[in-house]
């Protein structure tokens, strides 16, 4: 008499959400790719002088201000913050890293932007204390920051400006100067968007905060500090808007109490658009890499073509709100997909 034996079925083991997000958003980098390249031909058939050398070299050199500030942003971002103050950083470090060599003629440039870094750092500082120790919501945290920050800078600049003839042509060419036809800027931003997608990837203390922007309950439960993380990540948000402001002060040269109004919609909206969940717990510093090239693209293309700038926010609130919206869609159908199986493993 044979024995019968009977195989246990093989267990599918469910993937968790947010490999399942992880996917749909890497699609997502990929269709930023597209759209962005779908742009360019269009805008290159109706106006060839679009893809110049100099035009690129601008593009990209511009772009490089707003991925290092989205860059700080999106480390907020992904612990389900926000930080609307980065505009009101970048203003005001604009001004008081180009005012030095007003102030003191013949200061060395990386002084300048040590004290750029210094402004960023101590925005930072304050907005991390209140958020992360005093548990504040960051909404009210940073937009009451927006205020304070550019009214404070209102006070120290008054109706005074910094003008470019009183700036070194050595500082005012960091905007301009390239190797090999690229901005040196679009490089050295380039190399912090790697480190940081390099630390977020690898180091324990950089997948905590998207298991803090998941699932802050469950973070607590699991022993991750979660008021030190969410404090680190406003301190290294102001740190680069800081850093941020010293590279608007070497593309406008003029600089004065109004620099870098409105800059967090068009930060936030490049974070956003890149992928970069609102509702934290997701996305990448690339991605947001990819969607302010993308935004910044698009500006340019406007005004190669003719086409008024104020249509450039309007393109950005548009772009975030389609962003936000297909955010929260994916999480809505994931959700539900991983109810199903997990009844469907349960059966």
């Amino acid at each position: 008499m044979s024995a019968t034996t009977t195989e246990a079925p093989p267990t599918i083991a469910p993937e968790s959400p947010r490999r399942l997000v992880d996917l749909v958003l890497r699609a997502r980098t990929f269709g930023i790719l597209g759209v962005l390249l779908l742009f360019v031909l269009i805008t290159t058939a109706i106006q060839p002088r679009f893809l110049h050398a100099a035009n690129i070299q601008f593009i990209l050199a511009t772009t490089a201000l707003y991925a290092l500030v989205a860059v700080g942003e999106t480390f907020v971002v992904i612990t389900r913050n926000v930080d609307l103050s980065v505009g009101s950083v970048v203003g005001l470090s604009a001004y008081v890293s180009a005012n030095m060599f007003q102030a003191h003629h013949g200061i060395p440039i990386p002084v300048v932007f040590l004290v750029g870094l210094g402004v960023g750092v101590a925005c930072g500082l304050v907005t991390g204390i209140i958020t992360a120790v005093g548990r504040v919501p960051s909404l009210v945290v940073t937009l009451a920051m927006l205020y304070i920050i550019r009214g404070f800078d209102t006070i120290i600049v008054g109706s005074g400006q910094v003008v470019a003839n009183s700036l070194p042509n050595s500082f005012i060419n960091i905007f301009h100067a390239t190797i090999l036809g690229i901005p040196d800027v679009a490089i050295a931003v380039a190399v912090v968007v790697a480190i940081a997608a390099f630390y977020l990837r690898t180091y324990r203390s950089g997948r905590e905060l998207y298991a803090i922007g998941s699932d802050p309950d469950a973070a607590r439960l699991g022993g991750i500090p979660i008021a030190r993380r969410i404090f680190g990540a406003f301190v290294l948000s102001g740190a680069l808007a800081g850093l941020g402001g010293v590279l608007w002060a070497t593309q406008y040269n003029t600089i004065d109490a109004t620099a870098a109004t409105g800059l967090e919609l068009q930060i936030i909206a490049a974070v956003v658009v890149g992928g970069v969940a609102i509702f934290g717990g997701s996305g990448s510093v690339v991605g947001a890499a990819l969607g302010a090239l993308l935004l910044q693209t698009i500006n340019s293309a406007l005004n190669v073509l003719g086409v008024a700038s104020l249509w450039t926010e309007a393109i950005s609130g548009f772009l975030l709100l389609v962003a936000i919206t297909l955010d929260r869609g994916i999480q809505l159908r994931l959700a539900a997909a991983l109810r199903r199986r997990r009844v469907h493993l349960g059966a």
